[in-house]
């Protein structure tokens, strides 16, 4: 005999089905040959994902073409902003967005489709077992493509240092392709965020490992641009350099405490 709609055995069946609640950050300043094949991409992998781009008033109208597809698809969100505020702030945007209206899950992704949409089914596994899951090119059987061979040594010396100062058990910290619990990121100390360029990757990340959260790592292949200009400046890869620098000698010296 079957059993009766409405008994425990089928509330619970039913509620092992309940998908959590995904909200997908794409921060974007003149990514418009990008931005839709990206967010079709996405939605091929994870079609109930929500999709929320904040954009720094493009002049190449990468908003534009966000706002239309967000008025025939309502997992399609945009928060477009007056000019360019920098990518930490977008990130710390895409985290207020996610926890007011209460998503499970933040995962953040470059808008460029260096970061390959095809590893979110990995990265988001892990969220069983860790409250950040790194997109990590660093691990065993992740990488990047066409890296000049002293790009490859500055990043990897970067994050050396980032372990050594900041005592993060993780092996890429500087990396933007993460998950966040979004649980979690209510008790991170997201206020006391200085860095709003590159070393803001590596400043968030602390700030959560400070928070307790766990911290994990899935294997990625970090790819080129498909479309449009990279946004990498020297200027501010030496500021955000020295930031490290400076949170980093005073989490070692015990002079950074949440």
């Amino acid at each position: 005999m079957s059993e009766p709609s409405g008994t425990s055995g089928a509330s619970a069946t039913k509620s092992q089905l309940i998908e959590p609640r995904i909200l997908v950050s794409l921060a974007t300043y003149n990514e418009a040959g990008n931005i839709a094949p990206l967010i079709a991409e996405i939605h091929k992998v994870i079609p109930h994902a929500d999709i929320l781009v904040i954009d720094d008033n493009s002049p190449d109208n990468t908003w534009k073409i966000v706002e239309e597809l967000g008025a025939t698809d309502p997992r399609v969100k945009l928060l477009k902003r007056p000019g360019k505020l920098g990518l930490g702030t977008a990130t710390i945007a895409a985290m207020q967005y996610a926890m007011e209206h209460n998503y499970d899950f933040l995962q953040n992704m470059d808008a460029d489709f260096s970061h390959p949409p095809r590893y979110l089914p990995g990265i988001l596994a892990g969220m069983s077992k860790y409250d950040v899951m790194i997109g990590s090119r660093y691990v065993k059987g992740g990488g990047t493509e066409n890296w000049p061979l002293a790009r490859k040594v500055i990043s990897r010396s970067v994050n050396t240092l980032v372990r050594f100062l900041f005592r993060m058990p993780v092996q890429d910290a500087s990396g933007a392709y993460r998950c966040y619990r979004v649980s979690k990121l209510r008790q991170v100390r997201l206020d006391k965020i200085r860095s709003r360029g590159y070393s803001f990757q590596q400043e968030v990340l602390f700030r959560c490992h400070k928070a307790g959260c766990k911290l994990g790592e899935y294997p990625i292949i970090f790819e080129n641009r498909r479309a449009g200009a990279s946004k990498v400046n020297r200027n501010e890869a030496i500021r955000s350099l020295s930031m490290i620098l400076y949170l980093g000698l005073r989490n070692f010296f015990g002079r950074e405490r949440d």
